[in-house]
């Protein structure tokens, strides 16, 4: 893309060189740094995606241990892939990574491609995740731009865009484009700017400003505008959905079955449950109509599991069943802990379980 004309970007070449070096002297040591792997890095952003540094430290290394390629990864099991996931959420992240490994094995070599256009094409990889694996593995012109560098890049400019807006994200990917270095300065910026976002200029609560190396030139320092900026349009109200979730046990081992392949939590096990909030009396009756006998009933854990757009409240029932039913698998519960994935929705269940049957 051409670079805008330097009248119309509100941003400024100069304030690349003071966030470089700066990064460069805090940088943290973390294992997806330790080389410009493409994939390693590919994988880290999209683990990072939603979850927090801390948390996505054990995922990675146990995930790059079992598939340290993308060949391994376009050939695990679903399951497996499931399973090492497990606890991350968000699973579509998961499939979406094995779809694009498959793409990157038959058209790239087995090798992320080393352009932006061809890895924005790669199935889970956005505007983000393109950028920073482009800047920061290959070294090229492309910026990544996520809430963090929007607050950033609005306190710096003053500017009152609507960060929730696409467009807003638009105009500050080439704002930065037409600024960006190139080389390992690429990179480091990216980094930098994420870092500023995460640790200096920071969503909730005063920014360190005294610590930040845009601090003289940011229009917000000043004028305390850290208090209204960046301006962001409310989210729309959490729909609340009611769910029965059932721990149907016999001779040991609990029932699970697999959600739909499309939709929330597409393909993954869960244990059995049923839409409202219902009685002891209702859910006996409902098994029954099913055609399981239901030897005894009794109370579990209530729970709750907040998605993007939905709020799931679950009330728990164990039911002990004279057979299993062939409608389920049942399994054991060293099975259900080391073999079977679980959203982080029914953990609570899944601990239920393991503790009265471990």
């Amino acid at each position: 893309m051409k670079p805008m004309p330097e009248k119309n970007n509100p941003l400024s070449v100069h304030l690349v060189s003071p966030l470089v070096q700066w990064y460069r002297q805090i940088r943290r040591s973390l294992p997806w740094r330790e080389d410009k792997d493409p994939y390693k890095i590919w994988i880290s952003e999209i683990m990072l995606q939603q979850t927090r540094i801390e948390a996505v430290i054990p995922y990675y290394h146990r995930f790059l241990a079992e598939l340290p390629t993308p060949t391994a990864l376009a050939e695990v099991d679903d399951d497996r892939l499931m399973k090492l996931w497990e606890g991350l959420g968000y699973y579509s992240r998961a499939r979406n990574l094995k779809a694009a490994a498959k793409e990157i094995v038959s058209t790239h070599g087995g090798s992320l491609p080393a352009d932006y256009a061809s890895l924005r094409a790669l199935k889970g990889i956005g505007d983000y995740t393109a950028g920073a694996i482009a800047s920061i593995a290959f070294g090229l012109s492309e910026p990544a731009v996520d809430g963090n560098v929007l607050r950033v890049l609005m306190r710096v400019t003053g500017r009152e865009d609507d960060i929730a807006l696409a467009a807003t994200k638009k105009n500050v990917t080439e704002w930065l484009r037409a600024i960006y270095p190139s080389g390992a300065d690429a990179g480091d910026l990216t980094e930098g700017l994420m870092e500023l976002g995460e640790r200096v200029c920071i969503p909730a609560g005063i920014p360190k400003c005294a610590e930040c190396p845009l601090r003289d030139q940011c229009a917000a320092y000043p004028h305390d505008l850290w208090q209204t900026l960046p301006k962001k349009s409310p989210k729309k109200e959490k729909r609340t959905e009611d769910y029965t979730v059932l721990l149907l046990t016999c001779q040991g081992k609990v029932a699970l079955c697999k959600r739909p392949d499309s939709g929330l939590l597409a393909g993954l096990w869960e244990f059995p449950n049923l839409s409202g909030t219902l009685s002891e009396k209702e859910v006996l009756k409902r098994l029954t109509d099913q055609g399981l006998s239901p030897k005894g009933i009794h109370s579990t854990v209530n729970a709750s599991h907040i998605f993007t757009h939905i709020v799931w409240q679950m009330k728990g029932f164990s039911v002990e069943c004279e057979s299993p039913s062939e409608d389920y698998t049942w399994v054991t519960p060293e099975e259900l802990r080391d073999d079977y994935a679980i959203p982080t929705a029914f953990k609570a269940y899944q601990a239920y379980f393991l503790k009265e049957n471990g």
